[in-house]
């Protein structure tokens, strides 16, 4: 699926937010979305049927979805994380009642009709997803490089300035040899966290049923000195829940590397393009 021109509408028109879409089974159809608020100025929450498949929908105002106003909202952070926790909600509750494939933020069409001709064109597409990721969740891993120890420090600079006396012969080599060393011990350092990141992708690979490596942040937010070495995600069968945090904690022992498991999640990382 794809986003539509709908932004172009007239101000004061409202268009049709799409969130998720799921099989059409009475479970689904049934399920009352009413206590759902949805995106900020927008009516009830509801579902749109369209042959097997339901789509969770809402009535927005054109308005606030123009380029322009989608622009100035993608620049103000604290705006558009509450556009996209109400968007997380409703796919959420989504999901809660079966495998649930999650659309962008702000796909929209221009009414009902056309949400219904874009679920049918892309049908099969969905269907695909939906028998990928059913019984599964998504699983985020992180995992980080030991904090730096104090051998690893960078030494104080040779020499001095001022009335202090001259370095002694030598000093200035001697200092060199530190900052040498003290690299070489970062980077073996470096080294060994990449190896045990690449172990512990390698074996919850063996138990997923896909996985996807994601862009690392860099230090930790508390400046303890640790650095992402591995985020990643994993697509796993509810049944295997247990057996995932089993292997989680038994890395973490095995390879004294602190490891981050978080989750369950909607397969957000494996819907693919839709």
């Amino acid at each position: 699926m794809t986003h539509p021109t709908s932004r172009a509408r007239a101000a004061g028109t409202g268009v049709t937010y799409v969130f998720a879409v799921c099989r059409g089974t009475r479970a689904t159809n049934t399920a009352d979305a009413t206590g759902l608020a949805g995106m900020p100025g927008g009516a009830a929450v509801r579902l749109l049927p369209s042959g097997p498949l339901t789509a969770v929908v809402q009535t927005v105002p054109a308005a606030d979805f123009t380029d322009e106003v989608w622009q100035t909202r993608l620049a103000d952070r604290q705006e558009i994380e509450r556009y996209a926790r109400a968007h997380h909600e409703v796919v959420s509750a989504a999901a809660a009642h079966g495998p649930a494939v999650p659309l962008p933020l702000a796909t929209l069409y221009h009414d009902d009709d056309r949400a219904r001709r874009a679920l049918d064109d892309e049908a099969h597409r969905f269907h695909s997803v939906l028998k990928r990721i059913a019984q599964h969740a998504e699983w985020g891993v992180k995992v980080y490089e030991p904090a730096a120890v104090p051998e690893e420090r960078e030494p104080a600079t040779a020499g001095g300035g001022g009335r202090e006396a001259p370095a002694a012969p030598g000093a200035g080599l001697a200092y060199l040899n530190r900052r040498r060393g003290v690299h070489e011990r970062r980077e073996r350092r470096r080294e060994q966290a990449l190896s045990v990141a690449e172990s512990v992708d390698a074996e919850l690979r063996e138990l997923a049923a896909a996985s996807r490596r994601l862009r690392t942040h860099g230090a930790v937010p508390a400046g303890d000195g640790r650095v992402h070495v591995l985020n990643a995600t994993y697509l796993v069968a509810v049944q295997r829940t247990d057996e995932l945090a089993a292997r989680v904690s038994e890395l973490g022992e095995r390879t004294g590397a602190r490891i981050e498991l978080t989750g369950p999640w909607v397969p957000y990382s494996f819907v693919g393009e839709v």
